[in-house]
């Protein structure tokens, strides 16, 4: 990796706006009739806790590793963009230099780029349990979306499937799914404590 020569905090700065910048990415899922769906931000967001579950339920693991490399996982994708499971299959996308290029003269390059490049050859526990959550939170959106009315969860369910028998890594992320094709997305607020059943409305 080449990095230029930093002023100051310079590189840092201009980092940092980049980060802020991930929330204006929308994911791809956009064009298979899902506009409500995750921006880049909103995804790091929900994997890092995904990871966190999955973490605490493994063991031997390092969780600080997995916190950092949650969210460093996709930022790539800030200047590769994000490519479906259709445009993946004509576009070629090189993100190993958009992270080299992102980092490049940062105060955190030579720790987060090593973090980048153990996710992408998945060999660690750390790896893998974040590339399962990765894979999770779309199950978690596609269960959103069921419950506002879209269909695609059930298009797509046979898929679904097979990624969670031959593409999870641990045994956790798999219970995982298997509590979340039962699970009400509503079921957080119907259920834990509010008005009705804890408040001013209880009989």
């Amino acid at each position: 990796m080449t990095t230029p020569k930093s002023n100051d905090l310079e590189h840092d700065v201009n980092f940092l706006f980049e980060m802020g910048n991930i929330r204006l990415i929308d994911r791809m899922w956009r064009r298979f009739h899902t506009t409500s769906f995750a921006n880049l931000a909103d995804h790091h967001f929900r994997v890092f806790w995904i990871a966190m579950t999955i973490a605490a339920k493994e063991k031997n693991v390092d969780t600080g590793k997995i916190a950092k490399m949650a969210l460093m996982h996709d930022i790539a994708e800030s200047r590769a963009g994000d490519v479906d499971y259709i445009a993946r299959q004509y576009v070629i996308r090189n993100e190993e230099l958009a992270a080299q290029d992102m980092l490049a003269g940062t105060s955190i390059e030579k720790e987060f780029y090593a973090l980048w490049e153990e996710y992408e050859t998945r060999e660690t526990l750390e790896s893998k349990i974040v590339k399962d959550a990765d894979n999770l939170d779309v199950d978690f959106e596609l269960a959103e979306q069921a419950a506002s009315g879209n269909v695609l969860k059930d298009s797509w369910q046979s898929n679904r499937e097979f990624v969670a028998k031959e593409k999870l890594y641990t045994q956790t992320a798999k219970d995982l799914f298997e509590q979340l094709m039962k699970a009400n997305p509503h079921a957080w607020h119907m259920n834990g404590r509010n008005r009705r059943n804890s408040g001013d409305w209880r009989k």
